[in-house]
């Protein structure tokens, strides 16, 4: 994690809302296990500095990718990483908040313009995303067909909601109750948390509330994997929904606590090594470990051989660049997938199986 604390303790005000705004807008790509590149922290500098404008901060950034003349995995991701962070640090100094379906579809397209070709756009397919912390299970989303009249029935009970009818502690649990709805909609193909969490800090900055602390940005991989509990349940497996990791959030947010927040204590049925071994806890912000993508792959594959549809199907996705892009390439470079016949890379009957290193992982996780 990238830290602007000296601009943020002792700089002037401008200086500070841009210093948290970086922050948080870096902060937030450990959601996808993205890192910026030291180019962007430079730029964020000058920017805060005041020897740049966003604007100009923007133009940098798209400069310098598009004068690369190749494009490894590596630069593909922190590509996105740099140009989402640079977008979320402009919203985020913005004085304006549309608290609407086209609000939040906007913040979407502004955050992921010129990374995604479906920034702003509402998925047109169901997914399914395996996740770590249900140890491979999946949330169940909105179908892409009620997604829309969802988002604005969640608005409109929303603003109907009387805050002066309840105490600080039913405030942070309907917040939670809201935000965490909101986010179960998943009305995008990609970077719903992010979007979430940007439309979440306008919405309660709008209601009065300071959040310009650290908190989306040191623990963006919390937030997210305490949404996922607060959607699932598995009543077979005795796993109900479970909003007391989101409100913990929210009340530190909020309120000023200092609950403890830990991603090990949000598995299901975790194992008991898992709790009691904080080093076997997979940190998000450590550059050995796995994407939520990664991790995907890990478990879609674990001992079997699949063909690049099968797999697509079996994470649930259709845009094929995407999901080379996000998924695949990621995984080869984090040296954890090879192909079944590596010397002909466009065998008509190639497989994708995961490495020796790939096979401990999952083995490590699952």
């Amino acid at each position: 994690m990238i830290s602007f604390d000296e601009y943020i303790r002792q700089g002037e005000p401008q200086k500070r809302e841009k210093g948290y705004a970086w922050q948080t807008a870096i902060g937030l790509q450990a959601v996808d296990g993205l890192k910026p590149s030291d180019y962007l922290i430079e730029t964020a500098c000058k920017d805060i500095e005041g020897e740049i404008t966003i604007d100009e901060a923007e133009q940098l950034i798209r400069s310098y990718y598009q004068s690369k003349d190749s494009h490894t995995p590596e630069d593909i991701e922190k590509h996105e990483a740099d140009t989402a962070s640079t977008n979320i640090r402009r919203l985020l100094t913005e004085k304006t908040f549309a608290f609407t379906l086209v609000g939040l579809i906007s913040i979407h397209r502004r955050i992921f313009d010129g990374i995604f070709k479906f920034a702003g756009q509402i998925r047109d397919y169901n997914i399914t995303k395996k996740e770590w912390v249900l140890r491979g299970d999946t949330v169940l989303y909105v179908s892409t067909h009620d997604i829309r009249k969802a988002i604005e029935y969640d608005l409109e009970q929303e603003r109907l909601f009387d805050y002066s009818k309840v105490d600080r502690n039913g405030l942070v649990s309907h917040i939670a109750q809201f935000v965490s709805g909101l986010w179960q909609i998943h009305p995008f193909g990609e970077g719903n948390t992010r979007t979430a969490a940007v439309f979440t800090i306008l919405y309660l900055r709008s209601m009065g509330f300071d959040v310009t602390n650290d908190l989306f940005a040191n623990h963006s991989w919390y937030f997210r994997n305490a949404l996922v509990r607060a959607n699932y349940q598995n009543i077979q497996k005795g796993i109900m929904r479970n909003s007391e990791y989101l409100e913990r959030f929210f009340r530190n947010l909020l309120l000023g606590e200092h609950n403890e927040l830990r991603n090990r204590y949000m598995v299901v049925n975790a194992p008991e090594k898992l709790v009691a071994e904080p080093t076997r806890y997979i940190d998000r912000t450590s550059t050995e470990q796995p994407t939520e993508q990664v991790r995907t792959l890990l478990f879609a594959l674990s001992n079997k051989q699949l063909s690049l549809k099968e797999l697509m199907a079996k994470v649930g996705l259709k845009h094929r660049p995407t999901f080379l892009e996000n998924y695949i390439n990621p995984a080869f470079e984090a040296g954890i997938l090879k192909v079944l016949y590596p010397d002909k890379p466009n065998h008509p009957r190639q497989k994708y199986l995961l490495t020796a290193k790939g096979l401990a992982l999952y083995n490590e996780i699952k």
